[in-house]
This record gives C-alpha cells, structure tokens and sequence, in this order.
C-alpha cells in the first residue's frame, strides 16, 4: 500500500497565519510572538535536519544525489532547481546537472538569458570529446580516461552559489551506442554520481536509462514529478518502475501545479492504486507562470507558495531519510 507523507509541512508548521493550498486552512497563533518563536525554531530544526541528512551521505563516501525526472512540461526543472538552491544556501557545495534534451536549469538558477544561450553542452563541445576519446585511429576511440578537470574547467557559477553543468542529449543505454559523446557524458555522469562528495541534483530527461545501471544504483533519491494529467501520472508510473528496477534506493513522487481539490485527489489516487510514495503536493502559482513568462526564475519569489513548498522538499527528504 503506497505511503503519504505530510502535506506541505513548510507552509502549516513555518507558516501558520496562511491558508496552505487545497482549502486545508491553518491556525492563526494567538500571538506575532508565539508565531514570530515557533517559525524561528523549526526553522533551525528544518536546517538541521538538511545539514544531517547530507553529512550522513558524505560519511558514505559519495555526499548526497538526487535525480529528478517526469514528463516534458510537467514543471521538473523548477523542482530541481529549488532543491540545489535549497542545498547550497545552506552553504553545501552543490552540483547541479542539467541531462534534459531541452536544457534550461540555467534560467532556473538565476543565470541571464543571454549567457545561459552560450553555455556549450559537453555532448556538443567536438574539442572536449575528441582529446578525451581520439586514438589518432579513425573510427577507434578510448574508452577509458579522466574527467574530474570537466567539472572544474566547465561548470558555471550560478547566482544561487549552485555550479551548473549542461550534459546535453544522452542515448538510450540499450542502443549499444559506444560514440565518443555519448562515452563521454556517461563517464561524466558517473563520476558525478559515484565518486563526487557533494550534494548533487540531475534533471534529467523521463526515464533512467541514460545513467545505466551502475551508476543508478548510487543515486539516493529519484523524485518524479507529474501534474494531474493522467498522461503524466501514467509516466511518472513507468520512470517509478525504471527508477526501482535501477537500484534507485528512494523514488517519491511529486505533484505539481496542483489548483483545486480535485487534482489534489487525483494525484492522490493515483498514486494509492499504483504503489506510489507521494513526497509532497506544490500548489499552481501564477507568480511562477508570470515570472517564467518574463525570464525570470521564479525562486527569487520568496512569498510564492509553490517557491515555499519546492524549497521545503530537501527538508521533507531528510525527515524521510532519518
């Protein structure tokens, strides 16, 4: 039977004199300074909590790693890139990976469109590709070498103290595709994942094939967004059974842009009948709408419920681990 997990717990316990999404009205406090102590408190659990649950990782020698998947427009990059500001304004190192065939984790992250126009993509950087793989022998290519000086020499600084590396397209693991690009983004990938000690967040594209299994096996946490579209649930089912197939030790499923009651329960149902483990539920948000319509990462909006509850996600993963 699936497990349901509290909802929105940033919004009923951090802010209490609002009404948290879906008509589940919250108390108002009998005093701004009961409020003002009770906010500041969890708000110190909450930090501490994160800060365990990465240190805990980094104690098994490979730091935290989150994958974070779901359906083309079903909002999974916001997600993600809530999560890796979420760790790094904790002062963690933080990695994110864009692995999406439409990248744009950069605006996400703060970065202007015009520079996030001019970020390269491993896959497509010919001169990276080729002193890593060439053999001086047409049509033969190394399959072994270093990639540790990739993330050193490619990521980008984002304004949100996250490092962004851009993968690009990868293929599917079954095509027995050995090209020097896709070689390449694979060994990147799994260095990320296996060997890197920081708190690492993959947006990637439906599906694990493209991480293989092996490198599956190391990701802590696969969180896989839908909205209530039964079309995105019915994906969110096949990347929840890849992801546990893997070796994917944790698979939530989140719920986005979520506007009425009724979404609410369809994804809720959804999820109950098929075996699901929902995370959390983000409210749809016009702020959002309205800030992606003009460029804008909607992360800056503090006062945005749907920023609110994507922030609270890395919080609810390490209740969940501990």
């Amino acid at each position: 039977m699936a497990t349901r997990l509290p909802l929105s717990l940033f919004l009923s316990s951090q802010y209490p004199s609002s009404c948290a999404s879906f008509g589940i009205c919250v108390s108002i406090l009998k005093s701004l300074n009961s409020r003002k102590m009770n906010c500041h408190n969890r708000r110190i659990k909450f930090g501490e909590n994160v800060n365990k649950f990465v240190r805990i990782n980094q104690g098994r020698g490979n730091g935290v790693k989150i994958a974070v998947s779901g359906k083309g427009g079903v909002g999974k990059t916001l997600i993600a890139g809530g999560l890796a500001y979420s760790f790094a304004s904790k002062g963690l190192k933080t990695i994110a990976i864009d692995a999406d065939p439409s990248p744009n984790l950069a605006l996400t992250l703060g970065l202007p469109l015009e520079e996030a126009r001019n970020i390269l993509p491993i896959s497509e950087n010919k001169e990276l590709i080729q002193s890593k793989t060439s053999t001086g022998y047409s049509g033969v290519y190394r399959l072994s070498f270093t990639v540790n000086d990739i993330v050193r020499d490619f990521s980008v600084k984002t304004p949100f103290g996250v490092n962004l590396i851009v993968m690009g397209t990868v293929r599917s693991v079954g095509s027995g595709c050995t090209c020097p690009a896709n070689t390449v983004v694979r060994a990147l990938l799994r260095h990320l994942v296996v060997e890197r000690n920081e708190a690492v967040i993959l947006d990637m594209e439906a599906g694990v094939e493209h991480l293989g299994r092996g490198t599956a096996q190391h990701v802590d946490t696969m969180l896989v967004v839908a909205d209530a579209n039964m079309k995105a649930l019915e994906t969110a089912k096949h990347i929840h059974n890849l992801a546990t197939n893997a070796g994917i030790k944790q698979v939530f499923l989140v719920g986005n842009k979520i506007g009425n009651q009724i979404q609410k329960e369809t994804v809720e149902e959804f999820a109950e009948k098929n075996g699901l483990t929902t995370l959390d539920l983000v409210p749809f948000d016009q702020t959002v709408v309205e800030a992606e319509m003009r460029g804008e990462t909607p992360l800056t909006y503090k006062e945005s419920a749907a920023v609110r509850v994507i922030q609270n996600l890395s919080e609810e993963l390490a209740i969940k681990d501990n």
